[in-house]
């Protein structure tokens, strides 16, 4: 009977973990649930092909599914250094290690230039900022998918609505514009 609570509190201390603020993070960690990580890979259309760039990647998730699931190679850039830490463990385990890779470093630092597919979680106004840098570094035709924050007056293309525990998740999704096509 008492083995049945272990995981309940298990994720409860987890959970608990996930909003510690860290020195230089503008927001603060939170996971995604893996049905919105599954439906943001989806909406992105993510592909064997496809290198997907998850800018604060918190504990790799969004990285290790589009590789596991989708066939894609990753980079986790996360600014939190215990978080990559636990993103390497998670990528060996399974089983993808060789497919993504995890950099501590601050996203707005980090070239973006080789993704296919950028995903965040960030805030609308990290959003608003990192929106130029998206479109000076990315080329023509690289999905951008965010959980849960638009881009500002930049409209996306298509949002989708995902139920998870009762609550309600809007992932957004945009293809940046311009000739220069991969």
């Amino acid at each position: 009977m008492k083995l049945r609570w272990v995981p309940l509190l298990v994720g409860l201390a987890l959970a608990a973990g996930t909003c510690a603020p860290v020195p230089g993070q503008e927001v603060p960690y939170v996971v995604t649930p893996d049905e919105v990580v599954h439906a943001m890979l989806e909406l992105a259309a993510v592909g064997k092909d496809d290198v997907v760039y998850d800018l604060g990647s918190g504990d790799g998730r969004i990285v290790i599914t589009a590789a596991r699931d989708f066939g894609a190679r990753g980079v986790g850039i996360e600014i939190d250094p215990r978080l990559v830490a636990e993103s390497v463990r998670w990528a060996q385990r399974a089983g993808v290690a060789e497919r993504v890779r995890f950099v501590q470093q601050d996203f707005f630092q980090t070239d973006l230039s080789p993704a296919t597919v950028v995903a965040l979680y960030l805030s609308q106004g990290l959003n608003a900022r990192l929106r130029p840098k998206l479109l000076r570094e990315l080329r023509a035709g690289t999905r951008i998918v965010s959980h849960r924050f638009d881009m500002g007056d930049w409209p996306p293309e298509r949002q989708i609505r995902i139920d998870v525990s009762a609550a309600e998740h809007i992932v957004y999704l945009w293809t940046v514009p311009g000739a220069r096509a991969r």
